[in-house]
């Protein structure tokens, strides 16, 4: 069976809630003949998913308990423009009387065309597929801009204070037991939260203005692994995970994208050769200049070592592991912060592209 066109997230045991049936006769408002076959998929955050085999072709199916009719609108008319503009992205399939959102007992449905391929992740990429990933996310920027109207950039940028999580920090620290009366994973829990406080206290006085000046506007809004489906040549064959459809600078999610992407899960950090190809690739086909993703280099570092919600995840079993990824990588970044400014803006300085070409993760 082909890789599901569902994103990682949405994917679950299918079993209870998101084992359930959809609605008698709700796939009769679309034309894709009777199916033969629903398979439930999971369920996310006020979401559930089935694949639907019918005579017409397989489908994908998803529900939103309480679907907000303007936003998913606006995202249907989005993706279904970059569709028609033959970026790999899929258009939600109309109904019979058109509609690409339908309602049935209170809940709200959409239909895709179902996607094969395969997930791979950043690491597993040649540095010329890295260059040509990123390339495919400066072309949905530049189609954003073009499909959409301009986007007035906030004036506040807010900036996350280290006190704040240090405070946090210590917060954990009372409730894990220390010394004789714990585990060996409750002394790794301790070093790892002292660990994110003494880091905290080192660069506290590296925190990102609140104020920026950059090129904003709408975004895919989570740019990862989990949501990129491969054909057999090695080419992206859908963009999937739009409903994270936003706004913000551009540079941050490019920045965002090759930190998720090319991160390493031990203390080999972010693969520095991989981002910069993925950032090249970027500029070429929606140029912003180093000054910007520098920036958001800092900005996102920044708020990875005040983002305390993965230690909760990893050590406390709390859920959310927010989108930032693991925890690991923090204190690598932190290390190698000056190094990461440079590199990731490195593609904005003039190199030979026969230098580039004599690597042979070149092809």
């Amino acid at each position: 069976m082909p890789t599901s066109h569902s994103s990682d997230s949405e994917r679950g045991s299918g079993v209870g809630e998101g084992g359930a049936e959809p609605p008698p006769r709700l796939l009769n408002r679309w034309g894709i003949g009777a199916p033969a076959e629903v398979t439930a998929l999971g369920s996310g955050r006020g979401t559930r998913s089935w694949r639907v085999d019918a005579s017409g072709g397989a489908c994908f199916l998803k529900e939103y308990e309480q679907p907000d009719r303007r936003r998913v609108l606006f995202r249907h008319g989005i993706t279904a423009a970059l569709d028609a503009a033959g970026l790999p992205v899929l258009a939600p399939v109309p109904a019979r009387g058109g509609r690409t959102l339908v309602t049935a007992a209170g809940r709200g449905y959409v239909l895709y065309p179902w996607v094969g391929g395969r997930g791979r992740g950043g690491l597993e990429l040649t540095f010329g597929q890295c260059e040509a990933l990123g390339e495919l996310l400066g072309r949905l920027h530049a189609a954003l801009d073009e499909l959409t109207a301009p986007v007035q950039q906030s004036m506040l940028v807010p900036t996350p204070r280290a006190a704040d999580a240090a405070a946090a920090v210590e917060e954990m620290l009372r409730d894990v037991p220390d010394g004789d009366g714990g585990t060996d994973f409750d002394a790794l829990t301790v070093r790892r939260l002292r660990e994110r406080r003494d880091l905290l206290a080192e660069f506290a006085g590296h925190q990102p203005p609140d104020i920026e000046v950059s090129t904003w506007g709408h975004l895919h809004g989570s740019f990862h692994a989990g949501h990129l489906r491969y054909g057999g040549s090695g080419n992206v064959t859908a963009v999937l995970g739009w409903d994270g459809l936003t706004t913000g600078p551009v540079a941050g999610e490019v920045v965002r994208s090759a930190a998720r992407l090319f991160a390493c899960e031990d203390e080999r950090g972010l693969d520095l050769d991989r981002v910069q190809a993925f950032v090249r690739g970027h500029r070429s086909a929606f140029p912003l200049d180093a000054g910007q993703i520098q920036s958001a280099v800092h900005r996102e570092w920044w708020e990875r070592l005040c983002d305390v919600a993965p230690l909760r995840h990893r050590y406390l079993g709390e859920d959310g592991t927010a989108e930032r990824g693991p925890a690991s990588l923090v204190p690598w970044w932190s290390a190698q912060l000056e190094r990461t400014l440079d590199a990731f803006a490195a593609p904005y300085t003039a190199v030979p592209a026969d230098v580039l070409e004599e690597s042979p993760a070149y092809g």
